[in-house]
Protein backbone atom coordinates (compact mmCIF):
# COMPACT_ATOMS: atom_id res chain seq x y z
CA UNK A 1 0.00 0.00 0.00
CA UNK A 2 1.39 3.36 -1.05
CA UNK A 3 0.34 6.37 1.04
CA UNK A 4 0.35 9.52 -1.12
CA UNK A 5 2.34 12.46 0.28
CA UNK A 6 -0.80 14.62 0.55
CA UNK A 7 -2.58 11.97 2.63
CA UNK A 8 0.45 11.45 4.86
CA UNK A 9 0.61 15.20 5.46
CA UNK A 10 -3.07 15.16 6.54
CA UNK A 11 -2.34 12.19 8.79
CA UNK A 12 0.69 13.90 10.36
CA UNK A 13 -1.40 17.02 11.00
CA UNK A 14 -4.20 14.94 12.55
CA UNK A 15 -1.76 13.28 14.97
CA UNK A 16 -0.80 16.71 16.33
CA UNK A 17 -4.32 17.02 17.77
CA UNK A 18 -3.49 14.21 20.22
CA UNK A 19 -0.34 15.36 22.07
CA UNK A 20 -0.96 13.32 25.22
CA UNK A 21 -1.46 9.98 23.48
CA UNK A 22 -0.90 9.30 19.79
CA UNK A 23 -3.03 6.16 20.31
CA UNK A 24 -6.09 8.43 20.41
CA UNK A 25 -5.42 9.37 16.78
CA UNK A 26 -6.01 5.80 15.57
CA UNK A 27 -9.72 6.21 14.81
CA UNK A 28 -9.33 9.52 12.94
CA UNK A 29 -6.48 8.01 10.90
CA UNK A 30 -8.63 5.02 10.00
CA UNK A 31 -11.28 7.41 8.73
CA UNK A 32 -8.73 9.27 6.62
CA UNK A 33 -7.42 6.02 5.13
CA UNK A 34 -10.93 4.79 4.35
CA UNK A 35 -11.91 8.15 2.88
CA UNK A 36 -8.94 7.97 0.51
CA UNK A 37 -8.91 4.27 -0.44
CA UNK A 38 -12.60 3.41 0.08
CA UNK A 39 -11.84 0.74 2.66
CA UNK A 40 -9.13 -0.31 5.11
CA UNK A 41 -6.65 -2.82 3.74
CA UNK A 42 -4.58 -5.10 5.98
CA UNK A 43 -1.47 -3.12 5.02
CA UNK A 44 -3.10 0.06 6.30
CA UNK A 45 -3.67 -1.49 9.72
CA UNK A 46 0.04 -2.24 10.04
CA UNK A 47 1.01 1.14 8.63
CA UNK A 48 -1.16 3.04 11.15
CA UNK A 49 0.14 0.85 13.99
CA UNK A 50 3.76 1.65 13.07
CA UNK A 51 2.93 5.35 12.65
CA UNK A 52 1.43 5.51 16.16
CA UNK A 53 3.81 3.11 17.90
CA UNK A 54 1.09 0.52 18.49
CA UNK A 55 0.68 -3.18 17.87
CA UNK A 56 -1.43 -3.99 14.77
CA UNK A 57 -4.02 -5.70 16.99
CA UNK A 58 -4.71 -2.34 18.66
CA UNK A 59 -5.75 -0.92 15.29
CA UNK A 60 -7.50 -4.07 14.07
CA UNK A 61 -9.77 -4.13 17.12
CA UNK A 62 -11.04 -0.67 16.18
CA UNK A 63 -11.65 -1.73 12.58
CA UNK A 64 -13.61 -4.80 13.63
CA UNK A 65 -15.61 -2.99 16.33
CA UNK A 66 -16.92 0.10 14.55
CA UNK A 67 -19.54 -0.51 11.85
CA UNK A 68 -18.53 2.54 9.82
CA UNK A 69 -15.12 1.06 9.06
CA UNK A 70 -14.87 -1.37 6.14
CA UNK A 71 -12.28 -4.02 5.34
CA UNK A 72 -13.48 -4.49 1.79
CA UNK A 73 -14.61 -2.14 -0.97
CA UNK A 74 -18.23 -1.07 -0.92
CA UNK A 75 -20.52 -0.08 -3.77
CA UNK A 76 -20.81 3.48 -5.01
CA UNK A 77 -23.63 3.99 -2.49
CA UNK A 78 -23.23 2.06 0.75
CA UNK A 79 -26.29 1.22 2.85
CA UNK A 80 -26.07 0.23 6.51
CA UNK A 81 -29.12 -1.17 8.26
CA UNK A 82 -29.09 -1.51 12.06
CA UNK A 83 -29.78 -5.03 13.32
CA UNK A 84 -29.73 -4.57 17.10
CA UNK A 85 -32.71 -5.52 19.22
CA UNK A 86 -34.76 -2.33 19.14
CA UNK A 87 -34.34 -1.94 15.36
CA UNK A 88 -34.97 -5.65 14.79
CA UNK A 89 -38.23 -5.37 16.73
CA UNK A 90 -39.14 -2.33 14.63
CA UNK A 91 -38.59 -4.20 11.35
CA UNK A 92 -34.93 -3.94 10.37
CA UNK A 93 -34.77 -7.49 8.99
CA UNK A 94 -37.65 -6.73 6.64
CA UNK A 95 -36.07 -3.35 5.82
CA UNK A 96 -32.82 -5.10 4.84
CA UNK A 97 -34.76 -7.44 2.54
CA UNK A 98 -36.60 -4.49 0.97
CA UNK A 99 -33.36 -2.58 0.34
CA UNK A 100 -31.84 -5.69 -1.25
CA UNK A 101 -34.86 -6.14 -3.49
CA UNK A 102 -34.91 -2.55 -4.74
CA UNK A 103 -31.11 -2.23 -5.02
CA UNK A 104 -30.96 -5.58 -6.84
CA UNK A 105 -28.65 -7.16 -4.30
CA UNK A 106 -28.82 -10.94 -4.12
CA UNK A 107 -28.45 -11.89 -0.46
CA UNK A 108 -27.73 -15.53 -1.33
CA UNK A 109 -25.00 -15.29 -3.99
CA UNK A 110 -22.52 -12.71 -2.72
CA UNK A 111 -19.76 -14.94 -1.46
CA UNK A 112 -19.27 -16.84 1.76
CA UNK A 113 -18.20 -14.88 4.81
CA UNK A 114 -18.57 -11.41 3.37
CA UNK A 115 -20.25 -8.73 5.46
CA UNK A 116 -20.84 -6.37 2.58
CA UNK A 117 -23.26 -7.51 -0.09
CA UNK A 118 -23.06 -5.77 -3.46
CA UNK A 119 -25.23 -5.30 -6.50
CA UNK A 120 -23.74 -6.76 -9.69
CA UNK A 121 -23.33 -3.30 -11.21
CA UNK A 122 -21.44 -2.03 -8.13
CA UNK A 123 -23.91 0.82 -7.65
CA UNK A 124 -25.09 -0.31 -4.21
CA UNK A 125 -23.75 -2.30 -1.33
CA UNK A 126 -25.47 -3.16 1.93
CA UNK A 127 -24.34 -4.21 5.35
CA UNK A 128 -26.32 -5.35 8.39
CA UNK A 129 -24.56 -3.58 11.27
CA UNK A 130 -24.67 -3.28 15.00
CA UNK A 131 -26.13 -0.22 16.67
CA UNK A 132 -26.32 3.04 14.75
CA UNK A 133 -27.18 4.86 18.00
CA UNK A 134 -30.80 5.83 17.52
CA UNK A 135 -32.55 3.03 19.38
CA UNK A 136 -35.75 4.96 20.04
CA UNK A 137 -36.43 5.62 16.36
CA UNK A 138 -35.95 2.27 14.62
CA UNK A 139 -35.50 0.90 12.21
CA UNK A 140 -32.60 3.13 11.27
CA UNK A 141 -30.19 3.06 8.38
CA UNK A 142 -27.47 5.06 6.73
CA UNK A 143 -26.89 5.56 3.03
CA UNK A 144 -23.35 6.78 2.55
CA UNK A 145 -23.09 9.33 5.39
CA UNK A 146 -26.79 10.22 5.47
CA UNK A 147 -28.76 8.98 8.47
CA UNK A 148 -32.43 7.94 8.38
CA UNK A 149 -34.70 7.09 11.31
CA UNK A 150 -38.01 5.21 11.51
CA UNK A 151 -37.65 4.02 7.92
CA UNK A 152 -40.74 2.33 6.52
CA UNK A 153 -40.35 -0.32 3.83
CA UNK A 154 -42.41 1.71 1.38
CA UNK A 155 -39.90 4.59 1.68
CA UNK A 156 -37.03 2.51 0.28
CA UNK A 157 -37.60 3.29 -3.43
CA UNK A 158 -37.67 7.04 -2.74
CA UNK A 159 -34.56 6.81 -0.55
CA UNK A 160 -32.63 4.94 -3.25
CA UNK A 161 -33.82 7.42 -5.88
CA UNK A 162 -31.88 10.15 -4.05
CA UNK A 163 -28.69 8.23 -4.86
CA UNK A 164 -29.12 7.79 -8.60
Amino acid sequence: MEIPAELEARIDEEITHYPVSKRSAALPLLHLIQEHFGYIQDDAIGWIARKLGLEPINVLELVTFYPMLRREPAGKHHIRVCRTLSCAMAGSYELLDTFCKHARIDRHHNGHGTHILKSEDGKYSIEFVECLASCGFGPVCMINDDFYEAVAQDEVPQLLEKYQ
